[in-house]
Formats: structure tokens, sequence, C-alpha cells
């Protein structure tokens, strides 16, 4: 039971993350979470070096 309840605690701050690439159009969906006011998910750059021009959409777990 008392996992479980964790299990929900946890849930609450996980976000669906999806990234397109304004350059290539190469498109990414991420699990992340609330960090410090910010959504982290470790991504760093997309296939073609791109690491600035991309469209992002959140969306809760």
């Amino acid at each position: 039971m008392g996992t479980e309840q964790g299990e929900r605690i946890m849930s609450k701050d996980k976000y669906w993350v999806r990234i397109r690439c304004k350059r290539c159009g190469e498109r990414f969906i991420l699990k992340g979470r609330m960090r410090k006011g910010q959504i982290e998910t470790g991504f760093k750059q997309c296939l073609c070096d791109n690491q600035t021009d991309f469209d992002i959409h959140t969306e809760r777990c």
C-alpha cells in the first residue's frame, strides 16, 4: 500500500514533452520531471546538431 501512494505522489511532477526540430522535422517524445520551476528531460540537441530551434509542447502524465 505504501508503494502505491508513493507512485501517485511521484507521478504528479511527471510530464510528457513533445519536441519537434524546426530545422529537420525530427520528433522526440520524452518524459520529464518538474525541478526548480522547469521541466527536465535530459534532451540536449537534435540529430542534425540543432540546439535551439524547437517547437516544445508539454502535458502532465
